[in-house]
């Protein structure tokens, strides 16, 4: 990946935990973000890699 392709990865993700983050329990956001763009660079969409972000985060309180 070059750095171009993660800047782009890095600012939707931005944007995506921008929705995440008001009703989110306390997390660091550097692991969403992970978490999001490794959903996104197996293909996953924006809709589907929100839901992934999201589910490992909830999975990483148990």
């Amino acid at each position: 990946m070059n750095a171009t392709s993660l800047a782009e990865l890095l600012r939707e993700a931005e944007d995506q935990h921008g929705r995440y983050e008001p009703s989110a329990p306390k997390h660091h956001w550097a692991d969403w973000y992970a978490a999001f763009i490794e959903a996104r660079r197996r293909g996953r969409t924006p809709d589907e890699a929100y839901d992934d972000a999201s589910a490992v985060l909830e999975a990483a309180r148990r």
